[in-house]
């Protein structure tokens, strides 16, 4: 025995750590850190703005104005604005349409539920 108290008798004990197979180059852990809502939901708002910015400059560089026609009405609009209302009325539109249809698969899913499906 040693002299020293904390000493023992197998200096540096053994551990295995996982390799791969084909290289034997050791596998890194997996990480204990998982994505939660609040991460995702902040992600998504950097997102946001950048488009937003995205979608500034493009409204800056285009302010030509336009001469638009529908249905008898006639109306002078800078080119970006025009360009940016038809994409929000065309997600809008698309919105519209997916929540019809979420509402149509949650009817039939209770339906189903009720009749022991």
């Amino acid at each position: 025995m040693s002299s020293e108290p904390f000493s023992s008798a197998d200096p540096s004990p053994t551990y295995d750590v996982p390799t791969t197979p084909a290289t034997g180059t050791p596998v890194p852990p997996k990480s204990a850190v998982h994505r939660t809502r609040a991460a995702a939901l902040w992600s998504a708002l950097a997102l946001g703005f950048l488009i937003l910015i995205v979608l500034l400059i493009f409204i800056a560089q285009n302010t030509e104005s336009a001469q638009f026609q529908f249905l008898g009405w006639s109306w002078s609009l800078p080119l970006g604005v025009a360009i940016l209302a038809a994409a929000v009325a065309g997600g809008l539109l698309t919105v519209a349409v997916g929540a019809v249809r979420i509402f149509q698969l949650r009817r039939a899913a209770k339906k189903n539920l009720k009749a022991g499906l």
